[in-house]
């Protein structure tokens, strides 16, 4: 459920109208709903509530620290994959020790800072990885918290760009390594080998990979168990998938109840790592049309929201359902929506059946809370859009639209390449 609702045949967020923020912030604009974000949280959180776990919201899905602060408020903790991301969630108020740190390519620096900062546990993704770590912290005079992340050759059966479990993926250590792997990282002085992490991709609309990733990594905790290495925490990481079009993804008491029915033997703390079912459908792209065109056979809607707004469209092919602000108008038609961006793979959707517009009108990016501003760029030079808070009948800018000073902040022109003026 989300709390974007027609009233009159105008769209509103909870008690405000849509078209009244873009009257007030212009477009494009990213638009959340505070109400959303919070239920979606905790009837996530509470389908877990008969076993000991914490939900580690997925930073990248939506990193703006107003809505990290609400999960904050709510008790959660947050899945990491940079130092930027820890710096975003300590500026949060998060309690470091609800901080889980995954992703390939962790950076000295980055080590260092996550080491310093006292998070819960690393999720290592190489035995290269696990040596570094080691080192860092013997060097400052510490244990590292670790957990392997595990790749249990599972077929998420979603788009290829977001499998993470399957052998040829980049990600984790093999299962029938990891025995092996284990083994070392436990005798590394500089380490304290405290879980198991396993994430198989994102936007799962089926139960049973899940199912079939936890009854593998319930072996290898038992044989792990059986070595003398005792696990406290088994991260499953996220991946549950949401509604874009006509996908029927679990609830999340029935993901909860499947897992836990698996889990039951396992006496671990089980950490979650929920991203795109939290914030996917709690957030709104709006555009306003700027032109229509029309040429043999083809129609386009011409919008001032581009690839570099949202990218899920282009990159994935991904469908996002686009509604009218305003409904009043009668009448459909077939178009591509496109941007102002000077690709041919610019565009939000295609041979779309839309309600008909005209220029000014206001149109609705549906399901956009979830890698959408975080995957978004300043491509064409083009300012990153603002974002808007909704709290009943509130509105709150919680990210300023970027001006085009701050496009060139940080740039300079050398002495020798003569006054810029």
């Amino acid at each position: 459920m989300h709390f974007f609702q027609y009233r009159d045949s105008q769209l509103f967020c909870e008690e405000v109208s849509v078209a009244a923020i873009a009257d007030q912030v212009g477009t494009p604009f990213y638009l959340y709903s505070l109400a959303t974000v919070k239920r979606h949280f905790t009837v996530f959180d509470r389908a877990f509530s008969s076993s000991l776990h914490l939900v580690c919201f997925s930073v990248k899905a939506n990193s703006n620290l107003a809505l990290l602060r609400v999960f904050v408020n709510l008790g959660g903790g947050f899945d990491i994959v940079s130092g930027g991301e820890l710096y975003r969630a300590l500026n949060a108020g998060c309690d470091p020790k609800k901080i889980v740190y995954s992703g390939v390519g962790k950076t000295s620096a980055e080590i260092d800072y996550a080491l310093k900062s006292d998070i819960l546990m690393f999720n290592v993704e190489s035995p290269m990885e696990l040596e570094a770590i080691a080192e860092h912290a013997r060097r400052m005079g510490k244990e590292a918290p670790v957990a392997l992340r595990i790749n249990p050759d599972i077929d998420p059966k979603t788009h290829p760009y977001i499998a993470t479990g399957l052998r040829q993926n980049k990600f984790g250590i093999d299962i029938d390594s990891a025995l092996r792997e284990y083994e070392a990282a436990s005798k590394l002085s500089g380490l304290n080998v405290i879980g198991v992490d396993c994430h198989i991709g994102s936007q799962l609309t089926e139960i049973e990979p899940f199912v079939e990733a936890l009854s593998r990594l319930k072996w290898l905790i038992a044989e792990l168990k059986d070595r003398g290495i005792d696990i406290n925490y088994l991260d499953l990481g996220g991946g549950l998938g949401i509604t874009y079009q006509e996908e029927s993804p679990p609830e999340p008491r029935q993901y909860a109840q499947a897992l836990l029915d698996e889990l039951s033997p396992l006496n671990v703390e089980l950490i979650l790592e929920p991203g795109r079912v939290i914030v996917g459908n709690a957030g709104i792209l709006v555009t306003r049309v700027l032109y229509l065109k029309q040429t043999a056979g083809k129609n386009f809607v011409i919008v001032d929201a581009g690839m570099n707004d949202l990218l899920r469209p282009s990159l994935y092919q991904a469908y996002q359902a686009i509604w009218p602000v305003d409904k009043t108008q009668q009448g459909t038609f077939v178009a591509d929506v496109v941007g102002p961006v000077c690709e041919s793979g610019d565009f939000l959707a295609r041979d779309r059946c839309l309600s008909k517009v005209e220029p000014g009108d206001l149109l609705a990016v549906m399901s956009a809370g979830a890698y959408g501003f975080t995957m978004a760029s300043n491509y064409n030079s083009r300012p990153r859009a603002a974002e808007i808070l909704v709290d009943d009948d509130k509105s709150f800018i919680i990210r300023e639209r970027e001006s085009y000073v701050d496009l060139i902040r940080g740039e300079q022109i050398p002495a020798f390449l003569g006054d810029s003026g």
